[in-house]
């Protein structure tokens, strides 16, 4: 598989013969309200994305996660995978993917799985709204676990027990915070660690921990905590594509 990062939570990921792309997020830097606040975005993409065949979405409710031009884009994209509010809000082409669910996708027979995630501490689901994340697998294809913005190790662990070792991780980390709740919201760079652990990845790349003020954690600490990790860390720079 290919992936090449955009920026923040966003990825384009090729693999059996589709392409694929994480939370869609392309405005530029700026502040953008949720509620009576805001967060701040301080970089936009780093290339122009084009057609993909289907967008996996951890959630709508967050413009750090799905922007204005983000939702923007959705209406050219042919299959949006998402939570149940999601679809609720958003309608179509975005469908639900209750958790441990799966649908199958194009003709080399990628299957894509929606799998839990908790964005923030336990309890404050009913602050933080639904999420979800994704294991996507298929014959002669890599495992890949696409976190969302999950803060639980909890979660991982349940995800592990489903699904076995996975060939590649794709962790949303940055240990992001802000007043809404105490407690990170997604997970630090030594969680991130413990997580490939769990889950027995042979890669990991992380995303959504730099382009956005609220988080508390960057780039020098995710490769500070992941330096034993060897050949298997791929922390691209916004434009790079690595191929596993």
């Amino acid at each position: 598989m290919d992936i090449r990062y955009v920026g923040g939570p966003t990825a384009v990921l090729e693999i059996g013969g589709l392409r694929l792309l994480t939370d869609p997020t392309f405005d530029e830097p700026g502040d953008y309200p949720i509620g009576n606040r805001a967060l701040t975005k301080t970089a936009g993409p780093a290339f122009e994305v084009g057609p993909v065949d289907a967008v996996l979405l951890s959630h709508d409710q967050h413009p750090d996660n799905l922007d204005r031009a983000g939702r923007a884009y959705l209406s050219s994209v042919p299959l949006v995978l998402s939570t149940g509010a999601a679809a609720e809000r958003l309608g179509a082409p975005v469908r639900a993917l209750p958790n441990w669910t799966t649908v199958e996708l194009g003709g080399d027979g990628l299957r894509v799985t929606g799998v839990p995630a908790q964005h923030g501490p336990d309890g404050t689901e009913h602050l933080v709204g639904e999420v979800t994340g994704f294991v996507l697998a298929g014959d002669g294809l890599p495992t890949v676990y696409v976190s969302g913005d999950n803060a639980s190790l909890d979660v991982v662990r349940a995800v592990a027990e489903r699904v076995g070792p996975v060939d590649v991780a794709l962790l949303f980390a940055g240990a992001a915070r802000t007043p809404l709740v105490e407690g990170n919201l997604t997970l630090s760079s030594e969680d991130a660690v413990t997580a490939a652990e769990i889950l027995g990845a042979r890669h990991v790349v992380p995303l959504h921990f730099e382009h956005w003020a609220h988080f508390t954690q960057g780039r020098e600490s995710v490769a500070k905590a992941f330096a034993g990790f060897g050949d298997g860390l791929r922390l691209l720079a916004p434009g790079e594509r690595t191929r596993i």
